[in-house]
C-alpha cells in the first residue's frame, strides 16, 4: 500500500489487513517517507509494486499530472486500486505549496483516460452551491447540517472522487472503450 506524505488513511481504512505501508513525499525531512520525490518523475518507484494507491489531495500541487499519472500506472500493480481525491472549487494558500490545478470531473477523467480504460475509472464530483461557499468562506463542515452536505450537485464540486483499477494483463489487451469525448474540438486543441 502507497500513501502520500503520512499514512492515516492506511490506518483508518486498511487496519490490520495491512502488511506492508510505504509512504511518498517529496520533502526529505518527513520522517514517515519509505520513498522521497516527485510523483511526476519518481523512477525510483517499483513498477508494478502497490495493490493500493491513497491519494487525497495531491494531484493539484503536482505540475506534471500526464507524467505522475504515468507513474501511478507504472507503480500499481495489475488488479490494484487507486483511490484519489482532487479538488474542485477549494481556497488557495499559495504560502503552504505551490498550488497548480483544481479539476473537474471530465478533466479527471480525460486524464486517468489517457492511460486506464474509460471502464476501470469511476468518477464521482462532491459538493453543492453551499458546500462551495462555506468552504471558500472558511466555515467548518460542523456548522452545517449532514443534508446539506450530503447534496450533491455536479455544477458545484468541491472535491472529485476518483477509484481506478489496473487492468489485468488479460483484460489489458482487450480494445479500450473510447472515453466520452465532444464529436468535434476547436482548431486551437487538435493534434
Amino acid at each position: 500500500m502507497l500513501e502520500f506524505h503520512g499514512y492515516s488513511y492506511t490506518r483508518l481504512l486498511g487496519g490490520s489487513r495491512v502488511t506492508k505501508s510505504d509512504v511518498l513525499n517529496v520533502e526529505e525531512s518527513n520522517p514517515k517517507s519509505t520513498f522521497v520525490g516527485d510523483l511526476a518523475t519518481a523512477h525510483h518507484l517499483p513498477t508494478d509494486a502497490f495493490d493500493c494507491i491513497i491519494m487525497t489531495q495531491v494531484l493539484q500541487f503536482v505540475y506534471d499530472l500526464r507524467g505522475a499519472v504515468f507513474t501511478l500506472h507504472r507503480i500499481l500493480k495489475p488488479g490494484g486500486v487507486l483511490l484519489a481525491t482532487t479538488p474542485g472549487i477549494i481556497p488557495i494558500h499559495p504560502e503552504e505549496w505551490p498550488f497548480y490545478w483544481s479539476m473537474t470531473a471530465t478533466a479527471v477523467m480525460r486524464l486517468f483516460n489517457e492511460r486506464f480504460p474509460a471502464s476501470a475509472i469511476k468518477i464521482e464530483p462532491h459538493g453543492n452551491v453551499l458546500a462551495a461557499i462555506s468552504l471558500l468562506q472558511g466555515l467548518a463542515s460542523e456548522e452545517l447540517e449532514r443534508a446539506e452536505l450530503d447534496h450533491g450537485d455536479p455544477s458545484y464540486p468541491v472535491v472529485i472522487a476518483v477509484r481506478v483499477i489496473k487492468p489485468t494483463e488479460q483484460s489489458s489487451r482487450e480494445a479500450w472503450p473510447e472515453p466520452d469525448l465532444p464529436a468535434t474540438r476547436p482548431a486551437a486543441v487538435q493534434g
